[in-house]
Order: structure tokens, then sequence, then C-alpha cells
């Protein structure tokens, strides 16, 4: 399954750039469909923005305030859709909202809120419920009780976002007309006789190799801008208003939260603080970035932020720099609405685009609605092609089976990593790593 650049085929009828999920979705409900395709990513697939999220399949709590209501209203039916089709990536948890007596929102806005994101979900997702101060103080024995109220308890997913992923691109790569290149760049390409010709190159083996296809897509997400503009081909404005995100991971003992909760300071950003088997996730986003968006660091300025909100709530717990094992950070690739720079503002929906007749770029949208973004593309690129496009095969659960189940605490097998090196395009010891090392 595992192809070099010498042996894909010479051309395709649509080529999709970036492996990241939303590229991965559009891949695989093309291969669904029995269109021949080819996914590449210049470095590993999932290695950029899709494994850099706060690790959730949500709907959005926050986007209720913006009148997001179509966009919740889709990602928690997907949220719910993947909680029955990928229940070994990924499971459902109550989340809490403390509330103080001097909250930005009072209990009966979070009462109303959360009724509605339920309402919503069509009722799909467990009910919330609301505690009082002392019911909140049991369940999160740390938090600071100073003007404490209680706390709004809704319901949303955790999941390996990496591996849902490499799972969605190994399903679309069953397909014999389909395949999946990582570690491959686009060099250049260019419209020439109804067809698009690219030059690819193998960022492992230093290889070159030229192919056409009928049509091409940019899934490229905060990189889009950079890839785009200046094309002699098209013409390309600048469509994005990119929103870094920094994670850190704490050790377990660091607060003592057996469930995910959300923080909501002062400043109007939103933190989530997310117990993961052996270690504690705490994020945020909403910060300008304008530098090298590949393989980003966390700042000094973003760790002790987190850790000092993180403080504010739990004072006792007295969090420092020694709790903190590992970090990470990633770009969301918002489209920009207007003139404005309010990052925390900006909707969440995904934009279509078309600059020529056979190029397809898809910008926004959230992690969970991957699969909605990659049918507006696909089903477009179908009629293009005068082939049937049916909807509800990504519906579908995979064919694939790595025998992973994150959340389990199961060892891998010599046969699960035997198959993940055969069927999720393992080229180094890095990629083996990334798909055999389960989240702490």
């Amino acid at each position: 399954m595992n192809k070099s650049i010498s042996e894909i085929n010479q051309t395709y009828d649509c080529l999709i750039i970036g492996g990241g999920i939303v590229g991965a979705g559009i891949y695989r409900d093309l291969s669904l469909n029995g269109v021949s395709t080819l996914l590449i990513d210049k470095k590993d697939f999932s290695s950029q923005t899709s494994s850099k999220s706060s690790k959730m399949l949500h709907g959005g709590i926050r986007y209720l305030e913006n009148m997001d209501f179509d966009l919740v209203f889709e990602a928690l039916h997907e949220k719910n859709l993947w909680l029955r089709l990928a229940p070994h990536l990924c499971f459902e948890s109550p989340f809490y909202l403390p509330i103080f007596k001097d909250s930005l929102r009072s209990k009966w806005m979070i009462r109303c809120g959360l009724f509605l994101y339920d309402l919503l979900s069509s009722f799909q997702n467990k009910p919330f419920y609301m505690t009082n101060k002392q019911q909140t103080v049991t369940a999160l024995p740390d938090i600071r009780k100073e003007g404490l109220v209680g706390a709004g308890v809704y319901h949303d997913a955790i999941v390996d976002d990496a591996r849902l992923t490499i799972e969605v691109i190994a399903d679309g790569s069953l397909h014999e007309a389909s395949d999946a290149l990582n570690h491959t760049s686009l060099k250049d390409f260019r419209f020439q006789d109804e067809k698009v010709y690219v030059t690819l190159f193998d960022e492992i083996d230093n290889k070159e190799r030229v192919i056409s296809a009928k049509e091409i897509v940019f899934a490229t997400g905060p990189f889009t801008d950079e890839l785009l503009t200046g094309h002699p081909d098209f013409k390309w404005t600048s469509k994005l208003l990119p929103s870094k995100g920094s994670h850190l991971w704490l050790k377990k003992n660091a607060v003592n939260i057996s469930s995910p909760l959300v923080l909501t300071p002062k400043d109007g950003r939103v933190i989530f603080v997310i117990p993961q088997r052996n270690h504690i996730l705490i994020g945020t986003t909403e910060v300008e970035y304008n530098g090298n968006k590949f393989d980003m660091k966390v700042s000094d300025q973003e760790v002790d932020y987190l850790l000092a909100n993180l403080n504010e709530y739990f004072p006792g717990a007295n969090v420092g720099h020694d709790a903190v094992v590992g970090k990470f950070a990633g770009l969301r690739p918002l489209v920009r609405e207007d003139d404005s720079n309010d990052r925390s503002k900006t909707a969440r929906n995904h934009k279509y685009y078309q600059p020529r007749h056979n190029l397809h770029v898809i910008l926004g949208g959230k992690y969970t609605t991957f699969r909605v973004m990659a049918k507006e593309v696909s089903s477009i690129i179908c009629k293009k092609l005068n082939t049937k496009y049916n909807s509800t095969l990504s519906m579908k659960p995979f064919n694939y089976h790595s025998g992973v189940n994150t959340f389990s605490g199961k060892s891998l097998t010599t046969e699960n990593i035997e198959t993940i090196k055969v069927f999720e395009h393992v080229r180094c010891k890095e990629d083996l790593e990334r798909r055999t090392n389960l989240p702490s």
C-alpha cells in the first residue's frame, strides 16, 4: 500500500494538496465514490494543524454567543456521528463550566446556553445539568471556592485527532485507484489543455516527478495564501486570519480533576483543561501569528498565560513550570470576514472557492466538521467528472482496522504494528513513532 513517488500513476482524476483532516476527508470521500485520487503532504500526514488541536470533537459551545447556530448544529451532529463510527478513537465526556459571582456569564445564561446546545444536537447529546457550589467542589476539589456559584455541565467528545486523520487516509487508500504520498511537496503547478501539471518533490529521496490531474484541490489550511498568491494562471487574494493555539501537557497530579472543564478568563478567551490518561492537556487559541507556520513552538508568554489562569481557578494547586512535561502549538486557518482582526468573533464556518474551473480551495471550518467540508468539494468534483456521487458513503464505518484503541490502555501488538507499517504510509522512524505512540 505504501508507494514511492516513482510507483504512482502518471495521471489522476484529482490531486489533493494537504494531508490534514480536511484533505484526508476529501481523499476518502472521492475514493469511496470511485474517483482516482492522489493525496500529498510536504510533511507527514496530520503532523501539523490537525494534530495540534485541543483533542476534541465538539459543537463549539462558545460559538453560541456569535449566533453561529448552523455551525454548532452541524458540528454537534458530526460529533455524534463519529462517536458511533470511530468509538476506538473518541469518547463522550462531561465538561464542567465553573460559574463565579463575577463571571462574564451568569448561571441563568449558562443554563439557557446549555439547553440550546442540547437542542441543536437534536438531543443526541447526553443532557446537560447544573451543579451548586458544594456539588462543584466535590467534582473539582481544588477549584477556587471564593465567589463560586456552581457549574454547568454539558457533554462533548475527546478524540485522538492525529490517529483519526491517519485512519481516514488509510481507509481511502484501500481503493486501488487512489494513492497517498507523505513527505512529498508541491514544487510547482500549471494549467494546460484542461489539466493541471504538477511537479512533485520527494523530501526523503530527493526525487522529482511530474504528474497530471483533471482537478486539483488545496486543503492546505494556514499555508493556503502563501501557496496560491501570485500564481500567473489565476488571481488569489489573501483570505486568512491565522489564529495560533498553544497547548501544554501537564503531570496528571498537577490539578485534582477527573473531568474536562472550560475556563473563561476576563479577557474573553476560552481555556480547555482536559485530563487524558496519564496527563492533563490545557490549551487556548486566539493569538495573532505571522511567523513560520511549520512545526510551531509554544512561546514562554503563552506558557505563563496558561499556568497563571489555571492557578487563578485552582489557587491551591500552585502549578509551576515543573509540571509541564510537553507542549505544542498550531495554527487555525480562520477565514477573514472583513477588516476585523478579532479572532474570537471570526466565524468558524468553512468557505469554498473555485479560482479556476478545475481548481478547488477549501478553508476554515472546524476539525469536527471535516466530513461535511469534504462532501461539498467531493460532490462538485464528481459532478464535473460525470461520476455519480453518493453522499452517504462517508457515513459508513471504516473498512480499515488498525487495531489501535487509543483510550483503552491496551498496548499495541506486533500484528497491530505490522498493519500500521503496511497500510499507514510509514516512511521513516518518526512516522512509525507518531502512529504507535498513543497519547498519554
